[in-house]
């Protein structure tokens, strides 16, 4: 016989990566590029050592330039973006952080879990999961006028799921307030284990 049983644990989100980009338009591909440049390295070095006493973890993301063409398929001119991630646990200071760095926009928020609170979100809601696979399996074996059961098979997976991005416009920091911290809240996300295999009635 075959059957499954599923177990789910809701657990507070631990860990925040912040996007935050800038975009720049020109007719010449060096000068947009040089102005990205600038802006991305003023970023960087303000959110650098802001970032020190809190354990954030701050890096590039994308950057990259293309051409622009009419509607009559005519180039003219470049436009580039550049992209400065921010990640941690600290979301206040994150929300800090990036309300000082005038040069780049809030883009998005995304809260997720670290490994070792998804590690043990996932033991609980694993022995629980089993607990329900064996009670399922030993009331199956005496509705069908069985004493007991033995395991032939059985699979685990696990996944999470719910609030890992709450809805954020993008938004300037100059439009919030000259160095005014970002509000960043997380919320809960569920942790699901399924065990699903095949028991020998007996």
């Amino acid at each position: 016989m075959t059957l499954s049983a599923s177990a789910s644990v809701q657990i507070a989100q631990d860990v925040l990566t912040l996007s935050l980009t800038t975009t720049r338009e020109g007719a010449d591909a060096q000068t947009v590029q040089t102005q990205l440049k600038a802006a991305l390295d003023d970023a960087l070095t303000l959110a650098r050592r802001e970032a020190k006493s809190s354990a954030t973890e701050v890096r590039t993301g994308r950057f990259g330039l293309s051409p622009r063409y009419d509607r009559n398929g005519k180039m003219t001119g470049w436009q580039g973006s550049a992209e400065l991630v921010l990640q941690g646990r600290d979301f206040a200071r994150m929300g800090e952080i990036a309300g000082k760095l005038q040069t780049l926009t809030v883009a998005s928020a995304s809260f997720g879990l670290t490994p070792e609170q998804r590690q043990g979100a996932e033991t609980l809601a694993q022995s629980q999961a089993i607990a329900q696979f064996r009670q399922r399996a030993s009331e199956a074996a005496k509705s069908f006028g069985y004493s007991s059961y033995s395991l032939v098979e059985a699979n685990i997976n696990a996944g999470d799921s719910g609030g890992g991005r709450p809805p954020m416009m993008a938004m300037s920091a100059r439009t919030v307030a000259e160095s005014a911290p970002v509000p960043l809240e997380a919320g809960l996300t569920s942790v699901t284990v399924t065990v699903s295999g095949s028991v020998h009635l007996k």
